[in-house]
């Protein structure tokens, strides 16, 4: 029922843990495939992919780039796109199930579903980021990436899909969604908070908004990724 997509670019770190998480949906019949969209890695990425056998599939680097190529070479009805440093909770399977279920039963209008923001460090400041998204996703229903995407392929056919954008392709999707279209479930989506050590919580957050607040400002997507790094 389900074909995950994942970007993937020098993803060893984080990889084996994403698609352990996809097994239960997979034991269940939910996932019924997995297409790594690979933009050139070096390290153990494809290797990783391999054995937890999933389908690869090579692209030109860029995650909009990859999300819209991958999303090409699935085959079944609804499409979960996921970052390749992003963990879903045990019991997402449930969730999803139960919101697919109720969209194909016609018990709700057609629409795509992200997951709750969470990330994996302890302290005060990433608690702070997950309530600043909290409040995103409350008042503007506008989930990034790192949440996931679950959407039905007809309507992310009808949207065109993911443009190829080398930034803020995440961004771009759920605007043409519309708030009335994007759904946050309860399940967590677990994301590396790597980039938030590395380069301090306040300092990527200001990076987030600076980018966030230049897309709305209509700045083309290639000055925003220069800027993001």
């Amino acid at each position: 029922m389900i074909s995950v997509v994942i970007p993937t670019l020098n993803s060893e770190a984080g990889l084996a843990a994403t698609m352990t998480a996809l097994v239960p949906a997979t034991v269940d019949g939910l996932v019924r495939e997995v297409v790594i969209v690979d933009g050139g890695s070096t390290d153990r990425t494809l290797r990783i992919a391999d054995e937890a056998g999933a389908r690869v599939v090579r692209s030109n680097p860029g995650r909009g780039t990859q999300l819209r190529t991958g999303a090409s070479q699935t085959r079944f009805g609804w499409l979960l796109f996921l970052h390749s440093d992003t963990v879903l909770q045990p019991g997402w399977e449930r969730e999803a199930a139960a919101f697919i279920e109720r969209v194909e039963a016609g018990k709700r209008p057609e629409a795509a579903a992200a997951f709750r923001f969470a990330l994996d460090d302890l302290g005060f400041w990433p608690r702070l980021v997950e309530w600043g998204v909290s409040i995103r996703c409350l008042f503007f229903r506008l989930p990034y990436g790192d949440q996931g995407l679950l959407v039905p392929r007809r309507l992310y056919d009808r949207l065109g899909g993911y443009r190829d954008l080398p930034l803020m392709e995440d961004v771009d999707i759920v605007r043409r969604l519309g708030w009335s279209r994007t759904t946050v479930l309860r399940a967590a989506a677990v994301t590396s908070a790597v980039r938030y050590r590395r380069d301090g919580y306040v300092a990527r957050m200001a990076r987030n908004l600076t980018c966030l607040s230049l897309y709305y400002l209509r700045v083309p997507a290639r000055v925003i990724a220069r800027i993001y790094g």
